[in-house]
């Protein structure tokens, strides 16, 4: 199967079309246009459920065909990748049913609601490898240029050994004790709160530069609206008049500590009642020789302290992620124009795209998003017991 521009296709079918399938769906129409890529990318078709809301899906998000059923694209030859964006807790039915048929796989994090599926997923994945067929889980923030950038400064010893590492992501989408029980706040769907839904994202960050994979934790989590109206199709009256509620069975907040390997220690916090806080991820690396500090809300940004500077001079210095040599940055603007969230996922797709290509390994792997899986149940457990947990 050739493309127009003579190179060959890789035919997309998306399963999920919300939040994070508009965000995948322009990521797969821009990376061809701004990366000189190997293969290019075509949206065959998206699946859902309803037939209305998928031919609407389509439409805006520009694919061929809509389908109602996402097994149908695993039969489809002119399918060769599933982009998987939908609630969790169908992650691994999807994933492993695709890599079996042979189809190469991109799912959304976090990778599974359980360790159990991960490691299902994950051994469909070695399954399919051999084959050259490739796994990836979406953790997006990697592909941000200064955190690539910022890996590439810790892996050349610019910090010296690592001391500390601490993560926040901040959020306050659901204050609002009146906000209705969405899938996210429901267990069987999302395995868990903030802690998997946004502290997944600075796990896998924090080990992504560090390197490094957490090996214990002491955690602590809290549940401070503990039942909210029930959403949608759901909801419904009581006696009295007064709208249905129903029980929340994740977590709102989880914080805990955490012990590397190599020797550092880190603090993670994750909450969706931070109030005032759209989408607040910052990480701050502490090290022997210097430090760095990234702050979403300053995307292209980096701060950097280097002690080996003289005293006279020494501080915090902001980096520009910007220019040419930065990690993605060749594909953009002139230096001092910036890009945005977005970008990530466009990142996301080039790289994958090429590992395909070339046969080469594309991270994060499932086995990586495996072990942030391990990290969140630890965490979990932890909070049940009150006491400090392995990671294995």
């Amino acid at each position: 199967m050739a493309s127009a521009a003579g190179r060959p296709a890789l035919g997309v079918g998306m399963v999920g079309y919300s939040f994070m399938g508009r965000a995948h769906s322009q990521a797969w129409r821009t990376a061809p246009r701004a990366f000189d890529l190997p293969l290019a990318p075509r949206l065959v078709a998206v699946a859902g459920r309803s037939a209305e809301n998928v031919e609407a899906a389509r439409a805006q998000l520009g694919f061929e065909e809509g389908v109602t059923d996402w097994r149908a694209l695993l039969e489809r030859d002119d399918v060769g990748l599933v982009d998987i964006c939908t609630p969790g807790d169908s992650h691994a039915e999807i994933a492993v049913a695709a890599l079996d048929a042979g189809k190469h796989v991109l799912c959304e994090k976090p990778l599974a609601t359980s360790v159990d599926e991960g490691e299902l997923m994950v051994a469909a994945a070695e399954r399919a490898a051999p084959s050259g067929v490739k796994a990836m889980v979406g953790f997006n923030y990697r592909r941000v240029p200064a955190l690539a950038f910022a890996r590439q400064l810790i892996a050349d010893g610019r910090l010296g050994a690592i001391r500390h590492v601490r993560a926040v992501y901040l959020q306050d989408w659901i204050v609002d004790p009146e906000f209705p029980l969405v899938w996210r706040l429901q267990a069987e769907h999302a395995g868990s709160g903030a802690l998997g839904d946004i502290g997944a994202h600075i796990i896998d960050a924090a080990q992504f530069l560090l390197g490094d994979e957490i090996a214990a934790v002491s955690g602590l989590t809290e549940t401070f609206v503990k039942e909210r109206p029930l959403a949608g199709a759901s909801a419904g009256l009581s006696a009295a008049g007064a709208a249905e509620r129903g029980p929340v069975t994740v977590d709102d907040a989880a914080l805990f500590l955490a012990r590397f390997p190599g020797g550092a220690i880190g603090t993670f916090e994750a909450t969706r009642f931070a109030t005032g806080r759209k989408n607040g991820l910052a990480i701050e690396v502490n090290g022997a020789l210097g430090s760095l500090r990234f702050d979403l809300e300053r995307l292209s940004e980096l701060e950097l302290y280097d002690a080996r500077d003289e005293a006279t001079v020494q501080g915090f210095r902001r980096i520009l992620i910007t220019a040419a040599e930065h990690p993605y940055m060749e594909a953009w603007w002139p230096p001092g124009h910036l890009i945005g969230w977005e970008h990530s996922f466009t990142h996301e797709v080039r790289d994958l795209v090429v590992a395909i290509a070339d046969g080469t390994e594309v991270r994060p792997t499932f086995a990586d998003g495996l072990q942030v899986e391990r990290v969140l149940a630890a965490v979990s457990r932890s909070a049940a017991r009150g006491a400090w947990e392995d990671v294995t």
